[in-house]
């Protein structure tokens, strides 16, 4: 049973969180608490910062465009980072946000853009991932927010997987087995999934993941998914068989 309040709003800030702690909100977070949600002062938000757990503040006294928070109790500790990658082949823009946000969601710990021959996009905004990482964040009572990493080739980003570090490629073209057997010997190791684009991955782009020491190949069943739907499946698939969602040994 979650342990958090969806009653509250929750909001992301940059501050420093502990007891006694007071400062005023940016431009854009202060016009959010006073004109959208409508806090009053005396009001209550609970605050997070990635670092420091989350927090319950109220609304203090300030001016008509000055809204000052005051930082009361911290009300959950702040957990272990999600060690879950999620490299993927980067889409167009509102596709793309819902892929982050689903992945933050999921419990993915780190958005790793993936460069491949059939790739729809050249170029990746990661201030808006960020974005769109904080909003799953708030909205769904999760502290730890990912790290969002900068674009990079799958030659280059398989030449760079950690030692140790198992990868999950999904592979339309892998015979429809038993997925959930396939990853259970994963179960407490670091694992990254990795999604390709729309057009799949290309005979060579295949060839060389198919060679590396790390790779488990899966299929996410019979059907040909689009590459959103199948960043969702792949995510709970791995979660349910190796990762944190299964019963604790």
């Amino acid at each position: 049973m979650p342990d958090h309040d969806f009653r509250a709003q929750r909001l992301f800030v940059r501050e420093d969180l502990q007891a006694g702690h007071a400062f005023s909100l940016p431009h854009d977070q202060a016009h959010y608490v006073a004109n959208v949600i409508r806090l009053p002062v005396g009001g209550v938000l609970l605050l997070f910062n990635g670092r420091d757990g989350e927090w319950r503040a109220t609304r203090g006294q300030g001016g008509k465009k000055d809204v000052r928070l005051e930082v009361e109790a911290q009300v959950r500790p702040q957990p272990a980072a999600p060690t879950l990658t999620y490299a993927f082949a980067p889409l167009k823009h509102a596709r793309l946000d819902y892929m982050v946000q689903k992945a933050v969601e999921m419990g993915a710990g780190v958005l790793a853009p993936v460069l491949t021959q059939h790739t729809q996009v050249s170029r990746v905004n990661s201030e808006r991932m960020e974005a769109n990482a904080v909003e799953a964040a708030e909205q769904c009572g999760i502290l730890s927010l990912p790290e969002v990493r900068a674009p990079i080739a799958l030659a280059a980003f398989l030449t760079a997987l950690p030692e140790g570090e198992s990868l999950v490629f999904c592979d339309e073209a892998a015979p429809v087995a038993d997925p959930v057997m396939t990853l259970a010997p994963l179960k407490g190791r670091r694992v990254t999934v990795l999604i390709g684009p729309e057009g799949g991955f290309s005979a060579d782009e295949r060839t060389l993941l198919m060679r590396h020491p790390a790779v488990t190949v899966v299929a996410l069943g019979p059907r040909i998914l689009r590459a959103d739907t199948a960043g969702v499946a792949a995510l709970a698939l791995v979660q349910a068989a190796c990762g944190d969602w299964g019963h604790p040994a």
